[in-house]
């Protein structure tokens, strides 16, 4: 292994890693990526695989998300990643909501976007209850099943760009231009630690200035007794109090209050409503969201309730039963939706701190390695 080197290594191989490194590869870098299980297991397939646009931050967030949307797109098919489905409907049920999304729909990020009226929405998204009454429906998203798509991505980088992936290799200290692994030392000219919720591994100091903590979210898979047919991505009125780039809107103060007064129990758990649809109709549905330094491994009952509550006042797809249950942990802070640390000159440390892994990695991909080795 010693007498291997490369242009850059690239520490995980989670969703945030892989996209650094086919990012690099594709400008021609000789690229390793080293980790330490043998799958992956983490965050990067606990989740939804909804490339999320619609709603991100405003600036930085949603032009990285429009571009990772891109990326995905490309890749996709060569890849051979399958995308369920595209789009997302923003099912609301509340009148403080439609100014909300009025006012979205101004912004830049509103392009493309429209409200449907609910017998406009009913034609495009079955099930939907007679309560909601409107939709603000996007055309920018995708959903690929992450399980499948992270491995897939994998495989698609070892093959089409002669990319390294080192599994069951624990990296213990850079200095470089030798890594040191527990499969020996590696040389390379860069590096980019991408070590999701791992913050003592590599850098402790560093990372512990950014005060960092840790989220658990619930997710859980169902299985409608009857064939339904969502054909998009689902959320509702507590996606718009969540995703930053509704909730930053001054016009959802009204509906912020309310929630607070007549859903408090739903905000305390971070519960907000996300539905998609795999390939042999299941629905994925989540998630809450709670925050300590080591979270317990525990799936309260009653959180899930409060999500499938939630599912109920919005969908009406027929009796269903809940086929999976499982949790997510990723790094969170309150003050960012990601970091980008420079401890030294040739080595970054990027941590995603919002869960918006998936929906933005490869545009911060971008970023990185611009900056790195240059356009």
């Amino acid at each position: 292994m010693a007498t291997d080197s490369y242009d850059l290594a690239v520490v995980g191989a989670g969703i945030v890693g892989l996209a650094h490194a086919l990012v690099a590869a594709r400008q021609g870098l000789k690229v390793v990526v080293i980790d330490r299980d043998t799958r992956a297991n983490g965050a990067s397939v606990r989740n939804f695989g909804f490339v999320t646009v619609t709603g991100q931050q405003a600036g930085d967030c949603w032009r990285r998300a429009m571009r990772s949307r891109d990326i995905w797109a490309e890749i996709a098919e060569p890849a051979g990643i399958a995308v369920a489905h595209r789009g997302l409907a923003v099912a609301v049920r509340y009148a403080e909501s439609l100014p909300v999304l009025d006012a979205f729909l101004k912004t830049e990020m509103g392009e493309g976007c429209e409200l449907l009226s609910p017998a406009e929405a009913r034609d495009r998204v079955p099930g939907l209850r007679d309560d909601v009454s409107a939709v603000l429906w996007s055309p920018h998203e995708l959903r690929v099943e992450s399980r499948d798509a992270i491995p897939q991505l994998a495989g698609f980088i070892e093959d089409e760009y002669g990319v390294t992936i080192l599994r069951e290799t624990f990296a213990r200290d850079i200095a470089l231009p030798v890594i040191e692994t527990t499969a020996g030392p590696i040389k390379a000219n860069a590096v980019v630690v991408c070590p999701g919720d791992d913050f003592l591994s590599l850098y402790p100091e560093r990372i512990a200035a950014y005060g960092l903590t840790r989220c658990k979210l619930h997710m859980m898979r169902i299985r409608p007794e009857a064939d339904a047919k969502l054909g998009t991505a689902v959320m509702s009125d507590l996606g718009l109090v969540r995703y930053p780039g509704y909730a930053e809107l001054p016009q959802a103060a009204a509906l912020k209050a309310r929630l607070q007064r007549e859903r408090a129990d739903a905000l305390e758990a971070g519960v907000h409503l996300i539905v998609v649809q795999s390939a042999d109709g299941s629905l994925v549905v989540g998630d809450s969201h709670h925050y300590g330094s080591t979270p317990d491994p525990f799936s309260p009952e009653a959180v899930d309730r409060l999500i499938l509550d939630e599912f109920d006042n919005v969908l009406d797809l027929g009796a269903y039963r809940v086929a999976e249950r499982w949790t997510g942990v990723y790094a969170s802070t309150p003050d960012r939706l990601m970091l980008i640390d420079a401890p030294e000159e040739h080595v970054r440390i990027v941590i995603v701190t919002s869960g918006t892994g998936a929906s933005t990695a490869f545009g911060i991909a971008e970023d990185v390695i611009a900056d790195m080795f240059g356009a």
